[in-house]
Order: C-alpha cells, then sequence, then structure tokens
C-alpha cells in the first residue's frame, strides 16, 4: 500500500502528520535489540489478546470509565517492555498488532469514560498510536480501524470535513480486505460522515455498499477486530443514518430490526439503541411508544459509565419537558436524572 499522509487540521483539534511509519522497523528491531532485552514469544502476544477481549468486554457492557486504568496499567507496564524486547520478526508483527488493539481499546474507553478536552485529546492520542503500531505490523484492518476511531471522533466533535476524510482513508485502507463484515463497517463509518456532512448522496451510496457487504457470509473465525461488527450493531448504526437523511421510517424498522431479530446482548449497546428507538418514535408522534421504549432504556442504563449514555439521558429528560402534564414523562425525567447523576 503507498504511503500516505492524513493532516486534520480544524481550531481546537490538530493532529500533525498521520503517516505511515518506516514498514522495516520490526525487521530492524530483531537485529539490533540490547543485550538485556526481555525475550518475547507468541504467549507474551497471546497474553495480550486475551486482555483486550477480557477487558473490551466489560467495557462493551458496563461502559469504558469502568476499566481504562487497568488497560493503561497493563499497557504501560506490562507490554511496552515486550515492545522493546527480543523476537522474531513474526513474532514482532504479531506483537505490534495485538497491542495496536489494546491501544485502540484504550482510545475508545477515553472516548467513551466522557466529553472533556483531556480524554479526547487522550482518545485523540491512542488512535493515532494505534494506527502507527498497526501499520507498522502490516495490518490494514487494523490501521482501518484507527482511522476509523479518528474518524468516529471528528463526527461526534463536528468536524464534518476530516470525518468524510478520515472516513475515506478508511475505506481504501480496507478495500482489499476479504472480509465482509470489516468492509461493511468502514463504508457505513463513511456513509454515517457523509450524512452528518450533509451529503445525501455519497451516504447512500456508501451505505447501500455496508449492506451489500454485511449481508455476504462473515469470514472464518480469527482475530478479526472488526469481528464485533454484527448485523445487529450495523442494523443501528444504519437506522441512525437513515434518521439523519430523514427517513423516519426505516430508521425505526431498522433499530426495531437491531434490538428484536439480532438481540445486542451487550447492555450499554442495547440501551444506546433503545435511547435511539425512542427519540426517532417521538420524532414520529409516537408519544406512548417513545416513552415505553425509553423505560426499557432506563432499564439498561443504571450502573453504566459512559458519555453515549449520559448524553441519552440528558436528551431524554430535555425531550419530555414539553410534556409536563404527562406524569408518565415526569415521572420518567426523574428516574433519568437519578441514574445520570450515578453515572458521573
Amino acid at each position: 500500500m503507498e504511503r500516505r499522509e492524513f493532516i486534520l487540521a480544524s481550531s481546537g483539534y490538530a493532529l500533525s502528520a498521520l503517516g505511515l511509519p518506516d514498514m522495516d522497523s520490526i525487521t530492524r528491531r530483531t537485529r539490533t535489540a540490547l543485550p538485556g532485552a526481555v525475550r518475547v514469544g507468541q504467549g507474551e502476544v497471546t497474553s495480550v489478546r486475551h486482555m483486550v477481549k477480557a477487558l473490551g468486554d466489560s467495557a462493551s457492557e458496563l461502559g469504558g470509565g469502568h476499566a481504562r486504568h487497568l488497560a493503561v496499567r497493563y499497557l504501560t507496564q506490562d507490554v511496552a517492555p515486550w515492545l522493546e524486547g527480543r523476537f522474531t520478526e513474526a513474532t514482532g508483527r504479531d506483537l505490534f498488532a495485538a497491542t495496536a488493539q489494546l491501544v485502540h481499546l484504550a482510545g475508545w474507553m477515553a472516548q467513551d469514560e466522557g466529553d472533556t478536552p483531556e480524554l479526547r485529546g487522550l482518545a485523540q492520542h491512542y488512535y493515532a498510536h494505534s494506527f502507527r503500531l498497526a501499520a507498522e505490523a502490516g495490518d490494514p484492518e487494523l490501521s482501518a480501524t484507527a482511522l476509523r476511531g479518528l474518524a468516529v471522533q471528528c463526527v461526534d466533535l463536528g468536524h464534518r470535513a476530516e470525518a468524510v476524510q478520515l472516513g475515506e482513508a478508511c475505506v481504501e485502507y480496507g478495500r482489499h480486505l476479504d472480509n465482509p463484515r470489516a468492509v461493511a463497517y468502514y463504508e457505513a463509518t463513511l456513509a454515517n460522515a457523509a450524512a452528518q456532512d450533509d451529503d445525501h448522496r455519497m451516504a447512500i451510496k456508501h451505505l447501500a455498499l455496508s449492506e451489500t457487504a454485511i449481508g455476504k457470509p462473515s469470514a472464518a473465525p480469527g482475530d478479526s477486530w472488526a469481528a464485533h461488527y454484527s448485523p445487529g450493531r450495523w442494523a443501528h448504526e444504519c437506522g441512525m443514518i437513515l434518521s439523519r437523511l430523514g427517513d423516519l421510517d426505516a430508521a425505526e424498522e431498522h433499530l426495531d430490526l437491531a434490538l428484536d431479530i439480532h438481540g445486542l446482548d451487550r447492555r450499554r449497546t442495547r440501551a444506546i439503541v433503545l435511547a435511539d428507538l425512542g427519540g426517532v418514535r417521538l420524532r414520529q408522534g409516537d408519544v406512548d411508544g417513545a416513552m415505553a421504549t425509553w423505560r426499557d432504556f432506563l432499564d439498561c442504563a443504571d450502573g453504566i459509565r459512559s458519555v453515549r449514555v449520559q448524553a441519552a439521558l440528558q436528551d431524554m429528560r430535555v425531550r419530555l419537558r414539553r410534556y409536563s402534564g404527562v406524569p408518565e414523562a415526569q415521572e420518567l425525567r426523574m428516574l433519568a436524572a437519578h441514574i445520570e447523576a450515578w453515572g458521573v
């Protein structure tokens, strides 16, 4: 893959060159490791992968704010010395790829923990570092996923042009992967960025491409970072893109599909989908349906430490203010305020 450089430049959000690192660095390190460097083998690589899964499962269930400090401590105290250790070229590439996953997870946790300048900066730093590690490992899927993290962060911060640019880069890196879920993941990322940029033509085009990809048989089980992007998660993301494009009926259909057919067993994920579905139903004028859905959302949201859930709680409370004469609406607002206070 040709060398590329992606620059994010906007007020308060600048990332200097996000270019491919020295692709021969791992080969060189196998020859120049210091005499006292720790010897690293596949056992250490397996350890990193197991920790990524355990910490990722916890964060997916309870939110990024629960265990980020554990991920960072493991990264700095255990994994960092291994990266400077002695290893074969094959082990080095596996180690850097596994570490790219861990660093990306730390970025996602920071992004999900809160909406502060410090946490946003940490997430950006981790995503950029994950990209560099993945590129050194020669793993285009992990490289694309790191770029996706940056694209989603740009969407959240309202940097629309940068989000589209990163979404396009993400799709380019994943274009030749033999992994339909990964392709769907990246195409949906670009569709979402385009929808936020009010480019309906581009959004619809890449949404269709993501739908084609998610409908194909998934790749054989393995260490794919995109394996978690299930049809249910796709249906949720597709539903919110359609909502942004103004097709509320199709949005509701996809959100129902995500919940009722594909399940979404992670509590944090299910809570967010329920919150989004309630908002779509309210926009359609289905007040009773919205409140019933939001009651289910509150049941899921209790105990989750996630900025996405906190934002959904606040959004729901604000939207229900106009229904001050409806007892159920006021009850939901009080319950949301209680959960919101405990989640801070």
